[in-house]
């Protein structure tokens, strides 16, 4: 087992990090769906924190564009998702139901939609109209990331991140005094 590094040691210059560039094998893989400002931060931030990064777009001007920035573009979900977080930006698109059909039949290990929690789920009448079982509409997350008041897109692909960071961790997510 690996040797536990103090993370306060390693914030202070005092310990080496595990690593200070991605790992050459990603820990996981993370999959944005839909080219949106939101992906474009959550792969690049994603690649920092060990995540190997894929973007789902399956309208073909927009995966243009994403490509031109530099990111891996998929036209459709990829079916060797093992094991893959797979993070929906955009719920306002007509593929919604498919797309997320399509993760559902992989075996990625998370599933989730951004959106406001105070706003009806487009995605569950997407997928229900599509004929998916009830328990694999359960298994989307939404919403995801951590609470910290996010607005921007940065702000949101930090919240995400940290969520999946702290799921990566085994921990709930946000502060807990003991």
């Amino acid at each position: 087992m690996a040797e536990e590094i103090d993370p306060c040691s390693v914030a202070h210059g005092t310990a080496p990090a595990a690593s200070t560039t991605a790992p050459a094998k990603a820990e996981r893989t993370l999959v944005a769906v839909f080219a949106s400002p939101v992906s474009g931060f959550l792969l690049r931030y994603g690649a920092d924190a060990g995540f190997g990064g894929m973007l789902v777009e399956p309208d073909p001007d927009r995966a243009a564009g994403a490509k031109m920035a530099g990111f891996t573009v998929l036209g459709d979900m990829p079916e060797d998702l093992e094991g893959a977080d797979v993070v929906v930006t955009d719920h306002h698109r007509e593929e919604l139901g498919a797309v997320l059909r399509d993760a559902l039949a992989t075996k990625a290990r998370w599933i989730g939609v951004m959106g406001n929690p105070r706003h009806p789920a487009p995605h569950i009448p997407a997928l229900e109209a599509l004929g998916v079982a009830p328990g694999d509409i359960a298994r989307v997350h939404r919403p995801i990331g951590l609470n910290i008041g996010s607005r921007t897109p940065p702000e949101i692909a930090i919240a995400t991140l940290a969520g999946l960071i702290a799921d990566r961790n085994s921990r709930p997510g946000g502060f807990f005094l003991k």
